[in-house]
């Protein structure tokens, strides 16, 4: 099964990070790709965020979210200045995402997408996206619980944010111990 997600890094790709990372074979499979901010002088983007130039778009197969961002994880520590610190999920999705998110079959989300409640489409040419929070929205109308992130991850990215916060961090192993956190 393939995940999709973003990692966010500390700071935007740089034109070195991404001359390693097109010729790192760890990303040859296509999984991990990234927006390079453009160098002065070149014809403008529309706007953007400029988040995206600090992202790493994941679509990763593994059996589980959390092992996908494992995975990708792994990968994106062989560039150096890679520094992830964090993990987000796009706001629009596909069907298949949606049933991935709510812990649904494909063929259940499909059915719930016929309802006459079912949030309209935000494209309806290629690939037709849905808005996330839209979608959240029909399952707490209809009754059913959904989170809005999936526990995995959340997981991820709170353990990639304390991380990063953790970083220099001046805290005495008898606090960090207080807190639950291992020191192995």
């Amino acid at each position: 099964m393939s995940w999709n997600f973003s990692i966010l890094l500390e700071k935007p790709v740089t034109p070195e990070q991404s001359d390693a990372f097109d010729h790192c074979d760890a990303f040859a499979d296509g999984e991990i790709s990234y927006t390079l901010a453009m160098e002065e002088g070149a014809t403008p983007l529309p706007p953007a965020s400029p988040d995206m130039f600090r992202e790493l778009t994941c679509m990763v197969e593994a059996p589980s979210y959390l092992d996908a961002v494992a995975q990708a994880l792994q990968r994106i520590r062989l560039i150096d200045g890679f520094r992830p610190v964090g993990v987000t999920l796009s706001t629009l999705v596909d069907l298949e995402e949606a049933a991935q998110r709510s812990g649904l079959d494909e063929e259940e989300m499909v059915r719930l997408s016929k309802d006459s409640r079912f949030p309209e489409p935000k494209t309806r040419t290629g690939t037709v996206f849905y808005a996330w929070d839209s979608i959240l929205a029909f399952f707490q109308e209809i009754g059913a619980p959904v989170p809005d992130v999936p526990r995995e991850v959340l997981i991820a990215d709170l353990a990639l944010r304390l991380a990063d916060a953790l970083d220099g961090a001046d805290i005495p192993p008898g606090s960090l111990k207080a807190l639950g956190l291992s020191l192995d």
